[in-house]
């Protein structure tokens, strides 16, 4: 990829840097939007915006267009695994959730497993281009599946915390960023990765004083006194 864009190393890193941050991100209201808008329904969009995006960073031509593409790509797949393990816990009984998870948990382990892999042989024969493209195919079947299969949960309002949701956003994303690029920037010789880090602690405390001070915080803290949570 840094070869057929012409960039440079710390330039083409942004290409998972963007992911990663904007997956982040997105994953936190996935609760909140599945229960305003119905699960089936964001799954589906999820779904059919990761493969889009995975097509146009299989055609991107510099890489400031791979950049944003793959930031979407980020926004639209933070919801396909919190979601497929929520419909897992749904569509199946009690007695049966324990062995639907196992097989669920192994697709999701095999998948980064044997990604690389694929991955490599796909670049060394063809072109990087088709690891973005193979989603294809996947992505239409998937979302076809989802369409005619998936039974659909009532949309209800329920209120959101804006300045919750905002100020763990930061914190997650430019926690992300600092520890994506601490490496490549030399961690604290680095004024960027200082500036991140006061960005990250102002953040947390935010986010902390407004949980514990509202009524109707983003994240509830009873939810950690279940040990197993």
């Amino acid at each position: 990829m840094q070869g057929s864009l012409s960039v440079t190393i710390d330039q083409v890193m942004w290409v998972l840097t963007s992911y990663i941050v904007a997956a982040a991100i997105m994953t936190a209201p996935v609760g909140w939007l599945a229960v305003r808008f119905g699960r089936k329904r964001i799954f589906i969009i999820s779904a059919v915006g990761f493969t889009v995006t995975s097509m146009l960073c299989g055609a991107a031509q510099g890489i400031t267009d791979m950049v944003l593409y793959r930031m979407l790509q980020g926004i639209f797949g933070a919801a396909l695994v919190p979601l497929s393990q929520a419909i897992m816990m749904d569509i199946f009984p009690p007695e049966k959730r324990g062995q639907a998870m196992a097989i669920w948990g192994m697709g999701v382990m095999l998948g980064p497993i044997m990604g690389p892999t694929l991955g490599g042989f796909l670049t060394e024969n063809y072109s990087w281009r088709w690891v973005f493209l193979i989603n294809l195919p996947f992505g239409i079947a998937t979302v076809l599946g989802l369409w005619a299969f998936m039974r659909d949960s009532a949309p209800r309002r329920q209120p959101f915390d804006w300045f919750g949701f905002l100020t763990l956003s930061i914190f997650i994303g430019v926690l992300q960023l600092m520890l994506d690029r601490g490496e490549t920037l030399g961690w604290f010789e680095s004024n960027e990765i200082i500036i991140e880090l006061i960005v990250v602690a102002v953040a947390a405390y935010l986010f902390l004083a407004h949980t514990f001070t509202t009524d109707k915080p983003f994240i509830p803290p009873i939810l950690f006194k279940d040990r197993n949570f």
